[in-house]
Order: C-alpha cells, then sequence, then structure tokens
C-alpha cells in the first residue's frame, strides 16, 4: 500500500494550503496591540476570543505549534508541547493563562487534547488564519511554531518566531520574559503613585 491512513488524513486542503516555505516574517513592534480572534476552545466547544483571556489574566502566552495531524507531530514541537503542559501550573501561579493554538481540525484536535493530557486550552484554527495573522510562517503542511505574551491591554510584550537553531521558546525563557515584565509593571505603577 503507498499510502497509509495516516498519510491520507495528512494530505488534505490544509496540507495543500501550507505546503509552500513561508519564513516567519511578523516584525510587529513590541507595545504592538495584538491581532483579536475568535477560535474553537476544543475542550467545551465554545468560541472565544483572545480578549476573553486578557480581561482574565495579568499575561496570555499564545503558544502556536505544529501539529499535522491527531497522530503526527512535528519533532521540534512535541517535545515543547509535553513542556508547556509540564510547567503549566508555573504559569497560572504567575496569573498568566496559556493558550496552545493549532491548526488541526476540531475533531482532531480533541484527539490531541486527550492523548496528551492537556491542562492548558488548546484552540483550533483549522483555517490556519490567525496563523496568518500573526505571520509566523508555513512550510510542507502546517503553519510555524511562534510564541506571543500580550498584556491585559492586547499588546505584544514578547515575540519569539520559529529558526531551526531556536524553534521553540523555553519554559524557563519564557518565564523568565514573564518575571521580568511583571517587575517592570510593578515598578511603572510605582513611578505613577
Amino acid at each position: 500500500m503507498l499510502f497509509s491512513d495516516a498519510s491520507r488524513s495528512l494530505l488534505n486542503q490544509r496540507f495543500a494550503r501550507n505546503f509552500w516555505p513561508i519564513p516567519a516574517t511578523n516584525q510587529s513592534a513590541l507595545g504592538t496591540l495584538a491581532h483579536c480572534f475568535d477560535l474553537w476552545n476544543v475542550a467545551d466547544g465554545q468560541r472565544v476570543k483572545l480578549t476573553d483571556y486578557t480581561r482574565q489574566n495579568a499575561l496570555v502566552m499564545l503558544a502556536f505549534t505544529r501539529i499535522f495531524t491527531e497522530k503526527q507531530y512535528c519533532p521540534l514541537c512535541y517535545p515543547h508541547i509535553l513542556e508547556l503542559n509540564a510547567g503549566y501550573e508555573q504559569f497560572r501561579q504567575r496569573q498568566v493563562e496559556v493558550l496552545l493554538i493549532t491548526s488541526t481540525d476540531l475533531g482532531q484536535s480533541q484527539i490531541v487534547q486527550q492523548d496528551l493530557g492537556l491542562k492548558m486550552p488548546l484552540l483550533s484554527d483549522a483555517s490556519s488564519r490567525v496563523f496568518r495573522q500573526y505571520q509566523v510562517g508555513q512550510a510542507l503542511g502546517a503553519p510555524l511554531p511562534a510564541q506571543f505574551i500580550v498584556d491585559s491591554a492586547n499588546q505584544i510584550r514578547f515575540r519569539h518566531l520559529f529558526s531551526f537553531i531556536d524553534p521553540n521558546a523555553s519554559v524557563e525563557r519564557l518565564l523568565t520574559v514573564i518575571d521580568r515584565l511583571k517587575q517592570d509593571r510593578l515598578q511603572q505603577d510605582r513611578l505613577q503613585q
């Protein structure tokens, strides 16, 4: 057999749309307003907006991840997803919500969430529209990974775009950035008093 069932689910319209390599081009200055979006929350099947989370949290971390199908993960992203999941409580202790965003459809995303036992919200962007808005790039069938930290005013405070040298920002790096951002915010608040 030339193609397995797994290969057939990989070769779909989303794969074709994201096949040609386009590098990450997001050059938005820090402090720029984040693109608002409305995506499916895989856990409850409800549509959610970025502002639903920025209103409730000091910071929100958008983790765009590269998953081809419910059983085929990018070898650079799979360990990162597991690392984010293991570190999720450290983010929550800092009043940061982590939104894992995937280009798999709702059905595939539900399997991913269940198989990986994800603690953080998983949002489905099957059209890859939000990936394109954030200009994270694409190659060989799926959008590229990226991480953004957005504050309660919907401003981008941190951006990490994919490269082969540094494909994803580690949890340690993200927590360091978050601690610095929170410290900077405290200092600004003190100066304004």
